[in-house]
């Protein structure tokens, strides 16, 4: 069936229901207009019906709609009113048409009803603070919205509160899990249009706070730390099992899906988050779990907005964001029989590929067959394609410098996979080929006979050191060897000749997810240098719920990027297993591999800018984050300008991805005190910020 088609039948399906209501309640407007006329306050009709005072806002204010049994007790208050103080009526001569306010109900009402005056069809049949749009309208677009009325989510709480998008609170049922899957697919109106016509909607999200989840009889706290799931025999299990709804092979843990079976039209698929289980990592969300459940329903609705609904870890939902904005297949035409059928989606990822044996990490089958369990590969025998981590001792001339300054790249991996060509398809093998930069791979050359300042770390390898043989390298690291002047020759490669920008519109959409958040913190594309640096100081203080949303935008980017090449995880697995994350299409560690090498190399050829011409050397670096010798405590202090403009090519201070940011200062002798302490294998750069050093000096 067609997405134009399923648009139709969900917009028809939409009249029917409002046509069927039988109990149909005034507008939002005359609802408070009937509660003043009787002379009633809210905390009254709250106390008479059993709810609270804010639940009667919600209704007044059109943000929420009473449900069972407060429903039909509510309908008998507002018709025993509209009894006794009609509304008043237009002059006899008026038009219908020259009504100024909207009508008196929403719905049809049944013949029993009082009479009232009549509904206008313009008025609006569910009136709600309104969502920002997504990015993309499709056909079935106007359906979604209706559906989807609510925003993509709800935060519930242990009272029946579920506290969705832009400030709108429902009554939920806590009888039990099943009941309230079934409020989410149906009255709830959760969810979220999907991001491409091919693709598909995004499922409800409920979030579970610590009192609601002991209101359903989920224990406070998950026991089984290892395996992340309630026991098959739980009594909640049983539940849903008995109410014949499934769950996913990961069972119910801190993130779980319970679903049932598609039905022609569409999904029946509910995604829950315990907050209580650490459903919220703080490394990602920061201190997400501690916030009431109103402001922790605008932080995740404000990232489902913008990126994706969670639907797991940041990383998760950063692998997910690509599917979603490029799913693997599309509905096509079978010539033969003229039916509809699912086909291949040009420039996706469409099916699960091998990937070439320098790609695989340790302990994929791939590597298992070449060579003995433990032995550790050589340059020459695995890609390894991974940020900076550099550093060397300071020069006398740096010495004599008061300070050490520390600039960051904003969204550096992001960045780097803006238009970038990655291989769509399996490797091919190839002896001996001649360089081509606009085709992605991997490729084993000799770049050892590169020599560049002892002073800049090594554009080839991660920690910076000059290579000494054939090593493997991605498309970018060879084609910056070429754009350096430097001849290469290519023993062997694999090499994917379809291609394309997968990448493209998911950096688009967490570029626009970055900057507008850092717009809402106050901090702005073309902002002057010293106000975007003083800007920068005390963003993070502005709004904690924005800096929440902001931190996590930038783990999807990073853990998006890692899912690329997925590790064997713990249970049983043995080193030359095949592991679950290996059956994706997206499990690809030469994109993943593409993406940092192009990183590494914009990071090097911005900082052989400041080194030509304005002779500025990098004294450490780590990732996207490079250290400078200054004279002053601010990047403008090193930072070299001409014309009152940043040198062209180099680093830019500014907010959009790609520019750089202050990360910190501290003084020199501060630097030196700690290389003379833990030696010379310690990394300014990752103490920059803080100027503390605590534990070991490892790898991010």
């Amino acid at each position: 069936m067609s997405d134009e088609q399923n648009g139709l039948f969900a917009s028809v399906d939409a009249l029917l229901e409002q046509a069927a209501a039988p109990d149909a309640l005034p507008v939002p407007a005359e609802r408070k207009r009937l509660r003043e006329a009787a002379g009633l306050s809210q905390d009254q009709v709250a106390k008479a019906l059993s709810v609270r005072r804010e639940t009667v806002t919600g209704w007044e204010a059109g943000r929420t709609e009473p449900r069972p049994p407060a429903r039909a007790a509510y309908i008998r208050l507002l018709d025993g009113l509209a009894d006794r103080f009609p509304a008043s009526q237009p002059p006899s001569g008026s038009a219908s048409g020259s009504r100024t306010g909207p009508t008196v109900i929403s719905q049809p009402q049944a013949p029993t009803s009082p009479v009232l005056p009549a509904a206008s069809p313009a008025a609006p049949v569910r009136p709600v603070t309104a969502r920002p749009p997504v990015a993309r309208k499709t056909a079935a677009a106007p359906a979604a919205e209706a559906r989807f009325a609510h925003g993509p989510l709800a935060v519930v709480d242990g009272d029946g509160a579920a506290y969705c998008a832009d400030g709108l609170v429902l009554d939920c049922p806590l009888t039990g899990l099943p009941a309230l899957v079934d409020w989410a697919l149906g009255e709830a109106k959760l969810g979220a249009a999907r991001l491409h016509r091919s693709g598909k909607d995004a499922d409800p999200l409920i979030v579970l706070t610590a009192s609601a989840v002991q209101r359903l009889g989920l224990p406070a706290v998950l026991e089984d730390r290892r395996g992340l799931r309630l026991p098959d025999d739980h009594q909640v299990i049983k539940q849903l099992t008995k109410a014949q709804w499934k769950l996913t092979k990961r069972g119910f843990g801190p993130w779980a899906r319970v679903y049932r079976t598609a039905d022609s039209t569409r999904r029946q698929c509910v995604q829950f988050a315990i907050v209580s289980w650490g459903a919220l990592d703080t490394r990602s969300w920061g201190t997400a779990d501690q916030l009431p459940p109103a402001e922790l329903s605008r932080l995740l609705g404000t990232y489902a907005t913008r990126v994706l609904t969670p639907c797991g870890s940041t990383a998760v939902t950063g692998l997910e964001l690509m599917t979603a904005l490029r799913p693997p297949t599309r509905a096509v035409k079978n010539p033969a029989t003229g039916n509809w059928v699912s086909g291949p989606m040009p420039g996706s990822l469409t099916e699960a590929v091998e990937c070439a044996p320098p790609e695989a990490p340790d302990g994929h089958p791939a590597v298992a067959a070449l060579y003995p369990r433990f032995h550790q590969r050589t340059p020459d025998q695995v890609l390894d394609e991974e940020a900076y981590q550099w550093a060397r001792p300071l020069t006398d001339e740096e010495c004599m410098k008061p300070y050490v300054v520390g600039i960051d790249v904003n969204m550096a991996f992001a960045a780097a996979a803006n238009r970038l060509t990655v291989g769509l398809s399996a490797p091919v093998h190839v002896h001996r080929p001649a360089f081509d930069a606009k085709l992605p791979g991997s490729w084993l050359v000799d770049l050892s006979h590169i020599r560049l300042d002892e002073r800049l770390p090594s554009p080839f390898t991660p920690h910076g050191e000059r290579p000494t043989g054939p090593t493997w390298y991605a498309t970018p690291t060879v084609a910056y060897a070429v754009e350096l002047g430097y001849p290469v020759t290519p023993l062997e490669a694999y090499l994917r000749y379809e291609h394309g920008p997968y990448l493209d519109a998911w950096y688009t959409r967490l570029r626009d997810a970055y900057i507008t958040t850092m717009a809402d913190l106050g901090i702005t594309p073309g902002m002057p240098e010293e106000q975007f640096l003083a800007a920068m100081t005390g963003y993070q203080q502005t709004d904690p719920v924005l800096a929440a949303v902001l931190s996590a935008i930038k783990a999807t980017v990073k853990g998006g990027l890692g899912k690329l090449r997925e590790r064997a995880r713990s249970g049983g697995w043995r080193p030359g297993e095949p592991w679950p994350a290996l059956a994706r299409p997206t499990w690809r560690p030469d994109i993943r591999a593409a993406v940092i090498a192009n990183a590494r190399v914009n990071m090097h050829r911005k900082m052989l800018k400041l080194a030509t011409h304005a002779d500025l050397y990098p004294v450490a670096i780590l990732s996207d984050c490079a250290v400078y010798a200054s004279d002053g405590p601010s990047p403008l202090d090193f930072l070299p300008y001409r014309d009152g403009k940043p040198l062209p090519g180099g680093f830019r201070l500014g907010v959009s991805p790609g520019m750089v940011k202050h990360e910190g200062t501290q003084s020199v002798l501060w630097a030196e005190g700690l290389l003379e302490e833990h030696g010379p294998d310690v990394n300014i750069a990752r103490h920059i910020k803080t100027g503390i050093v605590s534990g070991q000096d490892e790898g991010e």
